[in-house]
């Protein structure tokens, strides 16, 4: 039995020990050998969709130390929050702050808006007189002159009416029938729509006193006391020394407006015409403007007489500009005026010796158009707006010799009808105007000294013969263009017409003026220098 026993053992163990080593090799295998789950998903872990992800950020395993270096050490995106990494994971890094800041237009802050100031530099203060220094002056308009209505020159702001008969002379709006002497009421009104306007004096660059000198002295130039003639004036300086404006420099930064030449306002002692305004000591600190100035006074500066025409929009002047550019002149040279007498006084006995010398010239010559003003029947005539602008835009050159001052409101309305002004003498422009006329009087003007005609040596229709077509041309073209800036704008019009006039043309002088008397900086040279011979040959 044993030996059937053994020998059947030793038969299975022949057919059990070829598997034994198999099962022994498999088992070990098993044994020390692990499968690479955790690294094999730490390295295609950035290239699973988002289930994926869910997938493996829910088993835990021992690789997420790993994972978190392989994303931290990538450049192009930021370490992932502890929620959500997902998401950080598979979509592209978002744009840093600055840069969503422009693309981003809805939550971008408004652009900051940069304003600037117009009117820096260029601010105006009025004094608020009272009223015994303007209006009240206008309501008596009555007792304002002895010969001229001049309540009637007085309404529109005081261009006067409008004319509305002109023979086809003149363009039927913008004209009117203005006194010389009412350019302080014209400036004030025109001051009251002045664009930059302020009522905090410090920030002014220049400060206005709106008082109606020349109305004021005209009433009692013939007649009264020295004493009426100043009163006035003297109240007017008390009240301005009384105002914080003035105590800031001294009244230096103020300007005023007188509506007369500067003579009437410059009584010396001993005569009996005129105030002395310009002479008090605190009117010497300010800038004075006067239809004609003093060649001796440097706070003195001449301004245009007022002419006819007051246009309200740019597209009256360009009209009136090429009506001027195309009239026929028939005249070479006109003279529109009267006699004057020969007196004890030196300066009227040489005007009325130079007038009686053009006059006469003018009525021999068939090339001259003469307006005889003063002669009988013939007043009227001479003071009509029609006749007198027909004439001018008639003629080539007009003459404009001595006023009963130096200057004459002629002038201006010559130059207004683009006809050349011929001057006689260097006071009546060339050291009067210098904000409003070119300082190179040759550019507009003819210059003939007196002495020719006082001796009779110079005939005038020779010098203006000599005169080329070219130069002719040149200076009326000149002449067409300064026409805005020697006019005064309606003062009822409303600003910001595109239209710069006489009044923006002072007011611009002024301001610079004061800025450089603020700043200690030399004035401006007059030209003064250029013609001192002609005002001591007398």
């Amino acid at each position: 039995m044993v030996n059937l026993h053994g020998s059947t053992v030793l038969r299975a163990g022949r057919y059990f020990v070829p598997l034994l080593f198999p099962a022994c090799f498999t088992l070990w295998m098993l044994i020390f050998f692990q499968p690479p789950t955790a690294i094999l998903r730490v390295s295609f872990q950035p290239t699973l969709s988002l289930p994926e992800q869910r997938v493996v950020d829910a088993t835990p395993t021992p690789a997420l130390p790993e994972r978190r270096e392989i994303i931290d050490t990538s450049p192009s995106q930021p370490p992932p929050p502890l929620e959500g990494r997902e998401t950080v994971i598979a979509s592209p890094p978002p744009p840093p702050p600055a840069r969503r800041a422009k693309t981003e237009t809805p939550s971008s802050p408004p652009p900051v808006a940069v304003t600037t100031d117009r009117c820096a530099g260029r601010y105006i203060y009025i004094h608020d007189l009272p009223r015994r220094f303007n209006v009240d002056l206008i309501r008596d308009c009555r007792s304002l002159c002895d010969w001229t209505d001049m309540c009637k020159h007085l309404v529109n702001d005081g261009i006067g009416p409008r004319i509305t008969r002109t023979g086809g002379v003149l363009p039927s709006t913008g004209w009117y029938d203005t006194d010389q002497f009412t350019l302080e009421v014209i400036f004030h009104n025109r001051m009251r729509r002045y664009d930059c306007l302020t009522t905090d004096a410090s920030r002014a660059a220049a400060v206005y006193v709106p008082y109606y000198a020349g109305l004021d002295v005209g009433r009692y130039l013939w007649g009264f006391s020295n004493e009426l003639r100043d009163a006035l004036a003297e109240d007017l300086i008390e009240w301005l020394r009384s105002s914080p404006a003035w105590a800031a420099h001294g009244g230096r930064d103020h300007f005023l407006v007188g509506g007369r030449i500067t003579w009437d306002f410059r009584r010396e002692d001993g005569r009996e015409w005129g105030s002395r305004l310009f002479l008090l000591p605190e009117v010497t600190n300010m800038t004075t403007l006067a239809i004609e100035s003093s060649p001796w006074h440097r706070n003195d500066v001449g301004m245009p007489y007022p002419t006819y025409f007051h246009p309200s929009r740019a597209a009256e002047v360009a009209s009136w500009q090429r009506a001027v550019r195309r009239a026929r002149r028939p005249w070479l040279f006109a003279f529109a005026g009267g006699t004057r007498g020969h007196g004890t006084d030196r300066n009227v006995d040489s005007n009325g010796v130079v007038r009686d010398a053009i006059i006469e010239q003018c009525a021999q010559s068939r090339r001259c158009g003469l307006l005889r003003c003063g002669a009988r029947g013939q007043r009227n005539d001479c003071y009509a707006p029609g006749n007198v602008m027909r004439l001018f835009k008639s003629a080539t050159f007009c003459l404009q010799p001595q006023g009963d001052s130096y200057t004459r409101k002629s002038a201006f309305d010559a130059m207004l009808a683009g006809c050349v002004p011929v001057f006689f003498h260097p006071g009546s422009a060339y050291v009067q105007y210098r904000w409003h006329l070119p300082a190179d009087h040759r550019k507009y003007s003819v210059f003939v000294p007196e002495d020719g005609l006082r001796n009779g040596t110079v005939r005038v229709e020779d010098v203006l013969r000599r005169i080329s077509a070219r130069e002719v041309a040149a200076m009326r073209e000149q002449l067409v263009r300064m026409i805005p800036s020697i006019v005064y704008r309606d003062p009822r019009a409303t600003s910001g017409l595109g239209l710069r006039d006489a009044v923006d043309v002072a007011v611009d002088g002024v301001i610079e003026r004061v800025r450089r008397i603020k700043q200690g900086m030399p004035l401006s040279d007059d030209g003064m220098g250029l013609w001192y011979g002609y005002f001591h040959r007398q």
